[in-house]
C-alpha cells in the first residue's frame, strides 16, 4: 500500500507528528474555543489558522532544505548531505514561533 514512497524514519516521524498536532488541537478545541487573536501575522487569526499556516511553514522549510542539502554538502565541504533531522527541528521552531507570535 505504501511502496509509493520512501517511509524513512525521519518521514514517519514527521507525519505522526502533524497527525498528533491534528488530534491535540482538536481536543483543545472542543475543551476550550478559540477566540481570533491578531500577532504578526497580517490577519486577525485562531489557533487553527496558525496551525494550518505553520503546518504549510514547515512544508516549505522540508521542501527547501531537501532541494539544498545537496548544494550544502559542496558549500560546506562535507563527506555525506545533512541529515534531514535539521529541517524537522527548524520546523518544529517554524510551528513554534507562528502558534506562539503568529
Amino acid at each position: 500500500m505504501f511502496e509509493w514512497m520512501a517511509w524513512t524514519t525521519p518521514v514517519a516521524v514527521f507525519f505522526v507528528c502533524i497527525a498528533a498536532l491534528l488530534a491535540a488541537m482538536t481536543a483543545w478545541e472542543i475543551k476550550s474555543p478559540t477566540t481570533l487573536r491578531k500577532g504578526f501575522l497580517p490577519i486577525e487569526t485562531t489557533r487553527g489558522d496558525r496551525l494550518f499556516i505553520a503546518l504549510l511553514g514547515m512544508a516549505y522549510v522540508n521542501l527547501a532544505f531537501i532541494g539544498i542539502s545537496g548544494k550544502l554538502t559542496v558549500w560546506l565541504g562535507l563527506s555525506a548531505e545533512p541529515s534531514i533531522w535539521i529541517s524537522f527541528v527548524f520546523s518544529l521552531c517554524v510551528l513554534a514561533f507562528v502558534m506562539r507570535k503568529g
